[in-house]
């Protein structure tokens, strides 16, 4: 019996954060779902997003996209106006809200996002439960991954 084929997430990626990767330190990951619009999921589809700017606010035990845009197409709707940051309702699991929403107040964390995906057929957002870096953090990143990419350089010559 043939196993069921996974889906590769770089084929149905819509939009990724480097810019958190960048600024933190990224402990754990959770799948979120997205209350959307319908001129959003049209948007989505055309890869008109931008994560970098987003992050997420958990309030009255909700989780919320903020600052995130997402471009309307200019075939939008007439008899609407879209708004291109409005907040955005992530739909997750209870005992995944708790567990965000106590290290975050206890702990000191930040919940980012990171990715935004396709996934059956929905657009599914990756949030990242983060610790902030600091300059010398982000420094000695960027001389490890030159370290490593010199190294590669190096083996694939001799």
């Amino acid at each position: 019996m043939p196993e069921p084929k996974k889906e590769k997430r770089g084929a149905c990626t819509i939009a990724l954060n480097k810019k958190a990767r960048h600024d933190y330190f990224i402990e754990d990951r959770f799948e979120a779902g997205l209350a959307l619009e319908g001129w959003e999921v049209k948007a989505l589809r055309a890869g008109r997003v931008q994560l970098r700017d987003g992050y997420v606010l958990l309030k009255d035990g909700e989780a919320w996209l903020i600052g995130t845009l997402i471009t309307p197409l200019p075939a939008a709707s007439t008899h609407i106006q879209p708004d291109p940051r409005r907040s955005r309702k992530l739909l997750l699991q209870r005992k995944e809200l708790a567990s965000l929403i106590g290290a975050v107040e206890r702990k000191g964390y930040t919940v980012v996002p990171t990715a935004m995906y396709w996934k059956q057929g929905r657009a599914k957002l990756e949030v990242g439960l983060a610790k902030g870096k600091k300059a010398y953090d982000k420094r000695r990143a960027l001389k490890d991954r030159e370290w490593a990419r010199a190294a590669a350089r190096l083996h694939k010559v001799s």
